[in-house]
């Protein structure tokens, strides 16, 4: 039996202050990929906290170039060329990205880091641009990503086929869009952002800044035919009963299982 993970090292939306952005690695036992790495060197931190080492980690994939899940990937490029240098990193580090994200997270590696770090980008450090529709593997994961159609900032999703037959699929952290529905119908784990409580609405105006809600997730989850919903980028007022309160609201459209994580969580994908 395959063993594939998730770790959330983060779980909020940009502006949040008592959780981390969301962010988080996919585990498998031959493999890891962190997806996005929130606005800070705290993603140093959160894979400290979550032991998850960053010489285990050789593969990275950017969604998109907002500063919530980009600017901490300046910090793990940085800190894999720290272990380059020091000899203390087997291997290569692959960056994966559209060309908007790769050429804003070259810039400001090349604009930030020392002349002889920046001698190790396309060296020990590789950027890798993907374009809709391209497929690519990470050890025994096969990532197929797609445009998600963002009408903000140019921003990729993914479908990944997990060792043991699971699919994931992830949307990034703006709303689904239809165009996109033979990447997520019937997913066995579908990863959608919840900017906040339909019931919250007025307070947080999600649909203003182009995102939707747990309600709104377990709708679409229902409608096509996913089996697992996990809701994330979410505000950060309702730390303490957020795991409650968004589960049942996602419940009152979807019949499957949803998971609300906290920071540093760790869910089994079977």
């Amino acid at each position: 039996m395959s063993h594939n993970t998730i770790t959330m090292l983060g779980t909020g939306n940009a502006i949040v202050t008592r959780c981390y952005n969301t962010c988080f690695v996919l585990s498998t036992g031959k493999a890891r990929c962190l997806v996005d790495a929130g606005g800070g060197n705290g993603v140093l931190s959160q894979l400290e906290k979550a032991q998850i080492d960053l010489g285990s980690i050789h593969d990275m994939f950017i969604t998109h170039a907002h500063t919530d899940h980009i600017l901490g990937a300046v910090w793990v490029v940085r800190m894999i060329i720290n272990r380059l240098k020091s000899n203390r990193y087997e291997g290569v580090f692959t960056v994966y990205g559209h060309d908007k994200s790769l050429t804003v997270l070259d810039w400001i590696c090349r604009m930030t880091l020392s002349a002889k770090d920046r001698s190790y980008l396309g060296q020990g450090v590789r950027f890798c641009e993907v374009k809709d529709k391209d497929r690519f593997e990470v050890g025994d994961m096969a990532f197929q990503c797609f445009d998600i159609l963002s009408t903000k900032e140019k921003q990729f999703g993914f479908r990944v086929a997990l060792p043991g037959g699971q699919t994931l699929v992830c949307l990034g952290d703006e709303p689904y869009n239809e165009a996109n529905r033979s990447y997520v119908e019937q997913a066995d784990w579908l990863l959608c952002e919840a900017f906040c409580l339909y019931r919250d609405r007025a307070i947080f105006k999600p649909y203003e800044k182009h995102h939707s809600t747990a309600l709104e997730a377990g709708a679409l989850a229902q409608e096509l035919g996913v089996k697992n919903l996990l809701l994330y980028h979410t505000e950060d007022r309702n730390l303490a009963s957020r795991k409650a309160l968004y589960r049942a609201e996602a419940r009152q459209h979807f019949t499957g299982r949803v998971f609300v994580p906290d920071d540093l969580e760790v869910i089994d994908l079977g």
